[in-house]
């Protein structure tokens, strides 16, 4: 079935689009969680929060904006490193941290962050093609540098002078701005 044919049948609620669509995407977003997530069995509930996340935003997806696969890799990646970030506080022992946020943690701070990501993504909208899959695939779905090599056909050694590269630039072209 084509992409359309099965986003019309989601978006009409159909009985069977649901299940068509995990077998139609199931390997893409198991690709993009892998990296992020270990354990198998956070692997597996990851995979059925994205569907349900999918089957419930599907009416704000709009092909105008980009593909299905873009739309459930961005659901994927984020419910992933959500997931990530979840197992993190519950294996911290420590009680909650009672520390007064910084003084940089105000609204003009977040907006000039905001900024600074903007300013990132256009800069790697203007990378060629192959210099911002290897960034996304790295920086973004936070694919382990071997696994690039081999799926790339390159060496090690290739993955990680072209990823210096593509960071050289970026920040060159930043202006040097440093992580905070």
């Amino acid at each position: 079935m084509d992409h359309s044919e099965l986003i019309r049948a989601m978006k009409d609620r159909r009985s069977d689009a649901l299940p068509r669509f995990q077998t139609a995407f199931a390997p893409l977003v198991k690709y993009i969680v892998a990296p992020i997530l270990p354990d198998g069995r956070d692997r597996e509930e990851c995979l059925s929060d994205v569907f349900l996340r999918a089957w419930e935003s599907i009416g704000e997806y709009d092909p105008e904006k980009g593909t299905v696969t873009a739309w459930l890799g961005t659901i994927a990646r984020n419910t992933a490193l959500n997931r990530q970030r979840a197992n993190e506080r519950r294996r911290e022992d420590g009680p909650p941290d009672e520390t007064p946020p910084a003084p940089g943690d105000g609204p003009e701070e977040a907006a000039l962050r905001a900024e600074a990501v903007r300013a990132l993504w256009r800069a790697v909208d203007r990378l060629d093609r192959r210099e911002r899959d290897l960034f996304l695939r790295k920086y973004y779905y936070y694919q382990p540098t071997a696994q690039i090599a081999a799926e790339l056909g390159l060496s090690l050694r290739a993955v990680e002078g072209k990823l210096y590269r593509v960071r050289k630039r970026l920040q060159d072209e930043l202006g040097g701005v440093h992580r905070g």
